[in-house]
């Protein structure tokens, strides 16, 4: 009974480290396709000579949401409790910021403002036909998802979670219990130097 109930509590961390581990690949794909679809183009343009619009073009805050939310990615392997809940808050608000930050970008007037800005003089046209090319957007909504859904799990889920700080934390301890036989052992041989008998 006892054997099973030790199997038990080691499958509890080994689950916890797989679910950590889910977590970040899935929380950082999300970041990354945030940030390849910000440096994509957005719209095409029936113009030969005119510039098509990036998605950071369109929307100045996705590659900074993108950015930030590796960073909270990181800090959340690095803290443990309340902090890692309240970064969890930061990772979704910059999911959310990435989400608003794509439909921002959709909108008509903003497309249009753009291409008449930056291609009137290169085309001598004041009205340029383009349409939306949906890939990148529709690239940039699923790594806002995976953003929200990373940031929503870190605050849920968090806690069960161990970090770098308790990794650290093990080693300084099993480092204190190695000490210990070290220095007894030194104690020893010092003792049999001035011809002491350490058994006594």
């Amino acid at each position: 009974m006892a054997a099973h109930g030790d199997g038990g509590s080691a499958a509890a961390p080994r689950a916890a480290h797989r679910e950590l581990w889910a977590w970040l690949a899935l929380t950082v794909l999300g970041c990354l396709l945030v940030l390849l679809a910000a440096g994509r183009e957005w719209a095409r343009i029936a113009h030969p000579a005119a510039t098509a619009p990036t998605g950071g073009d369109l929307s100045p805050v996705l590659t900074p949401v993108a950015l930030a939310g590796l960073a909270g990615v990181v800090a959340v392997l690095a803290t443990k409790g309340a902090g890692r809940r309240a970064i969890g808050v930061l990772l979704a608000l910059c999911g959310a910021g990435a989400a608003w930050g794509t439909w921002t970008a959709l909108d008509a007037a903003t497309v249009t403002g753009w291409v008449h800005e930056q291609n009137w003089m290169r085309t001598s046209l004041g009205d340029l036909p383009w349409a939306i090319a949906p890939l990148w957007p529709v690239v940039a909504g699923a790594g806002a998802a995976l953003l929200i859904a990373g940031g929503i799990v870190a605050i849920v889920r968090g806690g069960r979670w161990a970090g770098m700080s308790s990794r650290y934390e093990r080693g300084g301890a099993s480092a204190g219990k190695d000490a210990a036989p070290a220095q007894d052992d030194k104690a020893l041989w010092d003792a049999l130097d001035r011809g002491d008998d350490p058994t006594r």
